[in-house]
């Protein structure tokens, strides 16, 4: 599966920060949020795993793209309204990139406003 072996370290990483995963790959027509995790202090924080092997083609961080994050911010709204039932609760979006092999890049985490 494409993105598995970085999404695997990423969701290594975020365990590491003291996180508890609460859905992997949630899906709705036209989005999807690869981790979604709740920090210790309860805040709902849903995250973007991009990695890219080679900078040829730019970074991780520079491809994400405006759409991509109006879709995660779609599908974020939709895991808090459909399987939360309310959308008021502390929450955030970030992008954990990866820069070069997925075991041994580059790991970094971009907050999103």
């Amino acid at each position: 599966m494409k993105g598995a072996d970085a999404e695997a370290r990423a969701e290594a990483h975020l365990l590491r920060l003291g996180r508890e995963v609460l859905a992997r790959n949630y899906r709705i027509p036209g989005g999807e949020i690869d981790l979604v995790t709740r920090e210790p202090g309860g805040t709902l924080v849903f995250t973007e795993v991009r990695q890219r092997r080679q900078g040829r083609y730019g970074s991780a961080a520079e491809s994400v793209t405006p759409r991509k994050l109006a879709l995660m911010h779609r599908a974020a709204l939709a895991y808090l309204t459909r399987e939360l039932g309310r959308d008021d609760l502390p929450c955030r979006l970030e992008v954990l990139t990866i820069d070069g092999p997925a075991a041994t890049g580059t790991l970094s985490l971009i907050p999103l406003e």
